[in-house]
């Protein structure tokens, strides 16, 4: 059933000012930018069929081979567009200024692409990855029709939720209920009370959320977006595939508690930490140089709150691959073990 933040999220789109670099330019003038919507859950190399005649007629001979960068980092282009913006642009910039290359291709830093193909291949893979995650197999999109799995891709790629819901409901691959419930899995660091808890309700099943985190922890403190440092390479960020883990009844999970599970490493033992948005919040701890701050918390360009219940972020925000993508700015001391 589509729910009204997912058609927000399907509808969302970020408007793009597209130049052609320099050294592919042959003509005079040089050609003006391309102005396009990308679709958020769509991938930028899908946007070669309005780039390549909108530039054609000041491309040097040669095979064409579409890739962008932004300011000089070229973009992995199997991350759907929206995370590209989400992380890489902490102040949104609209439009949103890309390169376009049909030469040179920087295989020394990208997985090659061939086209819409690479990028179909990529997402099916991605979704049999979360099948797998869900469910402990990937037998349902493994055998999906071919019919099927052609409709599947082309509602991701024209933005069609309806026929998306309906093909994809057949691999079955729901992960929560309510959205108020959820308790995380047990750990060996939890008290006995909470041990005590979990035996108590062993026999509910567990959900698992397929997770993509891409975490940047930033060294230099600021409190308004404009003044957030810019990274240019990306093994400055952390790229994390980890699941989510709880019940879906009992105890109230909420966005914070998802991250502390992913990011063990920073919140050793602890379900406690929590952002630092306001000193006079509420069960907000003060912020010191011993404890993670949590910068920006950015998933379909929302910056949700972090007591937020967890499972309605699933539902609702989550990427056409059942996977939930959410990039994190976070200022921390060294994180325990390294």
């Amino acid at each position: 059933m589509e729910t009204e933040a997912q058609k927000y999220v399907w509808d969302g789109a970020i408007p793009l000012q597209i130049h052609l670099h320099d050294s592919e330019v042959t003509t005079l003038p040089p050609p003006s930018p391309a102005l396009i919507l990308a679709p958020r859950i769509g991938y930028l190399p899908l946007l070669s069929s309005q780039l390549k005649p909108f530039f054609s007629d000041s491309l040097p001979p040669g095979a064409d081979t579409i890739w962008f960068e932004y300011k000089g980092l070229p973009l992995k282009w199997y991350i759907p567009t929206g995370v590209l913006f989400d992380l890489l642009c902490a102040e949104p910039e609209r439009p949103w200024n890309l390169t376009v290359h049909f030469r040179g291709y920087p295989e020394h830093i990208l997985i090659p692409c061939d086209g819409e193909d690479s990028v179909k291949w990529s997402y099916i893979n991605s979704l049999k990855e979360a099948a797998y995650i869900i469910h402990g197999s990937s037998k349902n999109v493994m055998n999906m029709s071919h019919p099927d799995q052609v409709e599947l891709w082309r509602s991701v790629m024209n933005g069609k939720l309806e026929t998306y819901n309906r093909i994809s409901s057949k691999l079955k691959l729901g992960i929560t209920g309510d959205e108020f419930s959820g308790k995380p899995n047990p750990s060996p660091l939890k008290d006995q009370q909470s041990v005590n808890e979990t035996e108590a309700t062993a026999a509910r099943k567990a959900s698992r959320v397929p997770v993509r985190l891409y975490l940047w922890i930033v060294d230099k403190d600021f409190d308004d977006l404009e003044e957030a440092p810019n990274f240019d390479r990306w093994d400055q960020v952390s790229y994390i595939n980890r699941p989510v883990e709880f019940y879906t009844e009992g105890k109230y999970f909420t966005l914070l508690d998802a991250v502390k599970s992913i990011l063990p490493e920073f919140y050793p033992g602890s379900l406690n930490t929590t952002k630092a948005e306001s000193k006079d919040e509420p069960g907000i701890e003060p912020e010191n140089e011993s404890h993670p701050v949590i910068k920006l918390l950015r998933i379909q360009g929302i910056e949700p709150k972090m007591e937020i219940p967890f499972s309605w972020v699933v539902n609702n925000l989550m990427n056409p691959d059942y996977f939930l993508h959410i990039c994190l700015y976070i200022k921390a001391p060294k994180p325990i073990g390294t």
